[in-house]
């Protein structure tokens, strides 16, 4: 067979609802898949055909476009096909192997060394074709390729094409197999069904289901790859946008929404007692989410600002519409401390607009938790401030209007839909300070409505951020030791979870003959890698690590200041107690070991050295750099990572040139691949496996705008034409379809 992957045709099909359903069954039915390759699979997520016909490859190797050893320029990522003159197995170190190969192919010789990869000695003889691609270097008087992707020609496994897709494989199942299995599973599959109306694929010219998956697999050249995956992106797309609309719709359905009033007693007062004038930034803001909340429709609006651009004040006027309307709001914070931080500054604010409100958390006392209950239930308090515990079943509200999620990006689905459901048709009001631009907002939220806050009302001290190899730490411990001389209070921010930093550097993409190597050039660093982007990633800290490296630098490097522990699984009183103090300045350095608590506006604390600096996501690290800078004196950051990645300490220097949220953000979402950028914990993101936010931004438009259209003329996509459409939208978020909200 010239292609193990045959193309995929949907005319003639002896039985296109066979195929079709052929999707759903177990991985283990296709041809070749034995329970022990079943069970690898399912390391990568793959327990069905549709998981592995949408299992796709990462990257391809262009054979089309390949140069000659003496055609490809010294520092270029090239394709070159040669023949195999001598294969040598090497132990320079007793625990280090690699394989040197000498390649020809007329115009010269290319020594390429393949690392810790001894099977390529027994796999390789004098004679065999290959392809190599990578990245060229010249030294020792050759042309050299350092792990380069390479594949053996003519012989089994080969891709038999011009274009080599290059799939992500495990231990024991290798790239040259992954395209097989793929294969079988397409065959499976062949004469599908395709769930796009054909006025849709008319309009975009697209690819047929079955030809897109075909040729995404098995392309004869890099267009056929763009054009399959045009018109897969787009399904992913317009099935999510389906799916997210009518789950808001089920939200709203037979149930009256609250039209909130605008310019009520408590309004006013509000803005009378606010010791502030807004910025024309939050009164557009305001105006904006004040008119959603008006309409006679369930809002779903989010406002983006970056930290401390005065979202929290805005946010207050909409519980001042709630109190006026006659009905009750509640506000949710992701932390104990945040929740008490808006307490303390909105509390006095609420009090003055005769506002009626109460603070509700895990640490609340059992008398003032019943009192709150109470007043709750029989609708006397306006406002309800708290944490996770408002999600508590007893909590219930007596005309509940208006849900507040600050921080929204820290509570999942299922935590933003419960608090949702204690209302008839609350409208929902979402605060985040990571910056995310209006495709992903509604790749993310379908029918969302944004507002932003680009510019802090008050520009704060300068704030400089540096970025530190491990070898080079001192610095940043040096610059500290100077802030605390100067009576100034410093953070350490230490991760430390999870695998060393030597062990991530070699997680990397496997592949190539045995599928069993890691690159190492730039691709080896993918986004993927970075663990933190959130308070769950750091739900497995290492307590008693962190507990040792306070106590080291207490004894060494701070010995002549107080150090003091803040981790996740410290009981909520001692947590207030260890931020009371660093507040007060009766504690100087304080190691945290999550970001968790990090959110008390100390003005004094100019100093933050961030451990492991590259295992966060840039909006983690930009919202955790806002906890310095916030009063009159100069600020620094320093970033500390053990990467030997190039391509991961590239990404920290970002934090280096600019300290604007929403750019930085944008560049974010330029570095990850298809399947990151949505986060492993947002509502539909299991589903997207093409879609990049940044590419792809035009294709969200027009998937959002279709989606309505389809659903103004069919709501329940109930019609023979869109039936199939409906099921595969099922199909494909069957295991997310939670609620609405993110």
């Amino acid at each position: 067979m010239s292609c193990l992957l045959s193309k995929v045709a949907e005319t003639n099909a002896p039985d296109r609802l066979a195929a079709t359903l052929a999707l759903d069954e177990p991985v283990d039915r296709v041809r070749l898949v034995s329970p022990a390759r079943a069970k690898a699979l399912a390391g990568l997520g793959i327990r069905t055909v549709r998981d592995l016909v949408t299992h796709f490859p990462r990257r391809y190797v262009d054979l089309s476009a390949k140069e000659t050893v003496a055609s490809a320029n010294i520092g270029s990522s090239c394709t070159v096909e040669g023949t195999v003159h001598e294969v040598k197995l090497k132990r320079p170190k007793p625990r280090l192997s690699l394989v040197e190969i000498a390649l020809v192919d007329g115009t010269g010789v290319l020594m390429v060394t393949c690392f810790r990869q001894p099977w390529l000695a027994e796999q390789l003889k004098a004679g065999d074709r290959v392809a190599v691609a990578g990245k060229l270097e010249f030294n020792y008087g050759f042309k050299r390729m350092t792990n380069p992707y390479l594949e053996k020609l003519g012989g089994e496994g080969a891709a038999g094409g011009m274009v080599i897709p290059v799939h992500p494989a495990c231990e024991k199942v290798s790239a040259a197999w992954m395209r097989r299995l793929v294969g079988n599973a397409l065959t499976a599959c062949e004469g599908l069904y395709d769930p796009l109306p054909l006025e849709l694929r008319a309009k975009y010219r697209l690819m047929s289901r079955g030809s897109a998956l075909s040729a995404i697999h098995c392309p004869a050249s890099m267009g056929e790859v763009a054009e399959a995956r045009r018109r897969l992106v787009y399904e992913e797309l317009l099935m999510l946008e389906l799916m997210l609309m009518l789950d808001a719709r089920a939200r709203s359905d037979g149930r009256e929404p609250t039209r909130h009033a605008l310019d009520g007693p408590r309004m006013r007062a509000l803005e009378a007692a606010v010791p502030f004038e807004l910025t024309d930034e939050q009164k557009a803001a305001r105006a904006e989410i004040l008119s959603e909340l008006a309409a006679p429709k369930v809002a779903n609006h989010m406002l983006l600002g970056d930290v401390g651009t005065g979202k929290t004040a805005v946010a207050a006027f909409a519980l001042a519409a709630a109190a006026d309307t006659g009905t009750q709001a509640v506000l949710m914070a992701p932390t104990e401390v945040l929740a008490r931080q808006h307490a303390a500054s909105l509390g006095p604010l609420l009090d003055a607009a005769g506002i009626s409100w109460r603070l509700l958390t895990g640490s609340t006392g059992a008398e003032a938790r019943a009192e709150a209950l109470a007043l709750a239930a029989d609708g006397s308090v306006d406002v309800l401030v708290g944490t996770h515990a408002l999600l508590e079943d007893d909590v219930r509200f007596a005309r509940l209007s208006l849900a507040v999620v600050d921080e929204q990006q820290r509570f999942g689905v299922e935590q933003r839909a419960k608090l949702l459901s204690k209302g008839t048709a609350p409208d929902a009001l979402f605060l985040t300070a990571t910056p995310i631009p209006r495709t992903l907002a509604l790749a993310l939220f379908g029918d969302l409505t944004l507002s932003y806050i680009k510019h802090r009302p008050h520009k704060g001290a300068c704030r400089q951020t540096r970025v530190h190899r491990k070898a080079d730490r001192g610095r940043a411990y040096d610059a500290a030791r100077e802030a605390l001389a100067r009576g100034e209070q410093v953070y350490v921010v230490c991760p430390l979870i999870g695998k060393s930093g030597e062990e991530r550097d070699a997680k990397g993409e496997r592949g190539g003959v045995g599928g069993r190597r890691r690159e190492a050039d730039e691709e080896a660093y993918e986004y993927a890698a970075v663990s933190i982007e959130g308070d769950g990633d750091l739900c497995d800290d290492d307590v008693a690590a962190a507990s040792k490296e306070a106590a080291f630098l207490q004894e060494s490097v701070f010995a002549d200041w107080r150090v003091e522990l803040l981790h996740g699984r410290l009981p909520a009183s001692e947590k207030q107690e260890v931020m009371r103090r660093f507040s007060e300045g009766l504690t100087q350095v304080l190691v945290a070991t999550t970001v968790i608590e990090v959110g008390v506006d100390v003005p004094n604390a100019t100093v933050m050295i961030v451990e492991d600096a590259d295992r966060f996501g840039l909006a983690q690290l930009h919202q955790l750099r806002g906890r310095v800078g916030r009063g009159e004196k100069p600020s620094q950051v320093h970033l500390v990572s053990a990467s030997k990645s190039d391509a991961a300490l590239s990404r920290l220097a970002a934090m280096e040139r600019t300290d604007d949220g929403f750019e930085l953000a944008s560049y974010d979402l330029s570095l990850r691949r298809e399947g990151d950028i949505l986060g492993n914990r947002q509502h539909g993101a299991s589903g997207l496996k093409l879609v990049n936010v940044v590419r792809d931004g035009k294709v969200i438009e027009a998937a959002h705008a279709d989606a309505a259209a389809l659903l103004a003329e069919d709501p329940g996509l109930s019609d023979a034409g869109h039936r199939a459409l409906a099921r595969e939208m099922r199909r494909m978020f069957a295991q997310e379809r939670v609620g609405v909200g993110g």
